[in-house]
């Protein structure tokens, strides 16, 4: 769900430079297909990890980044995954290895925003609810322009990719679904249940809070494409979020 070429692509195991730069294709930037959203894999944590760790996060990062690039100029469905795999100079098993689907080498941020959910409520404030946690954390990106939070320059060249595929708008609906279940989990913990069997209550409102989440961001990802301001989407894009989670708080009857 992420400038020029990616920092994977930049900064990969061998620094030989991307397929396009050593056929002179030049980078992202010739076709406007930079943007913040290439920027793929989970790099906050990067400090932490061991060289081999490291090694294998840049990995992914350069093949994201390869097929990202292949797929907004040529369309999702008109590249292979062997044409991936040269591009970013490793094998089709490799590929596999890293994204076990076609559609992940695209919308690979689904599992940092599975991770990033889990670590805003279980890693909340003493006094602070889930739901908190989640305004927090959704607000919060939006206003680093992350781009899991769907708003900021050259999204649009991912989202109208995505509209373009049927298999990418499939897996996209797919991921909410995951989403929702670990939210529901995730609740279900936090009040002391069990996060293997989650109650209704529990898939409820896990239900609820990714649908009003979901809406806002359709809403924003849509104005984009219209054409609108970033600046002025971000910016209705909070308010519309804080009405969002007002509206939940009061739907909500226990201490989500």
């Amino acid at each position: 769900m992420a400038e020029g070429v990616t920092d994977g692509a930049r900064n990969g195991v061998d620094d030989g430079g991307t397929e396009g730069e050593r056929r002179g294709g030049g980078t992202a930037a010739d076709d406007g297909t930079d943007g913040p959203w290439k920027e793929t894999g989970f790099t906050e944590d990067e400090g932490r990890l061991t060289l081999r760790e490291r090694k294998k996060l840049r990995t992914r990062q350069r093949i994201s980044g390869e097929a990202t690039l292949l797929f907004i100029r040529r369309g999702f469905d008109h590249v292979t995954v062997a044409e991936v795999a040269r591009a970013a100079e490793v094998s089709t098993m490799t590929v596999f290895n890293y994204f076990p689907r076609k559609e992940d080498l695209f919308l690979d941020r689904i599992p940092e925003a599975g991770e990033r959910i889990t670590r805003a409520v279980r890693e909340r404030g003493a006094d602070e609810t889930p739901l908190a946690a989640l305004r927090r954390l959704t607000l919060g990106l939006l206003a680093e322009r992350h781009p899991l939070a769907g708003v900021g320059e050259g999204f649009e060249h991912f989202w109208r990719t995505v509209l373009d595929s049927p298999a990418l708008r499939a897996r996209a609906r797919e991921a909410v679904e995951e989403l929702e279940q670990t939210l529901a989990a995730l609740l279900s913990e936090a009040a002391g249940g069990d996060p293997e069997r989650p109650g209704r209550t529990d898939r409820l409102a896990a239900a609820l809070i990714i649908a009003g989440i979901r809406a806002a961001f359709v809403e924003a990802v849509t104005r984009q494409l219209g054409g609108d301001p970033v600046a002025a989407v971000a910016v209705e894009q909070a308010e519309v979020l804080r009405r969002t989670f007002d509206a939940l708080e009061r739907a909500l009857a226990r201490d989500v």
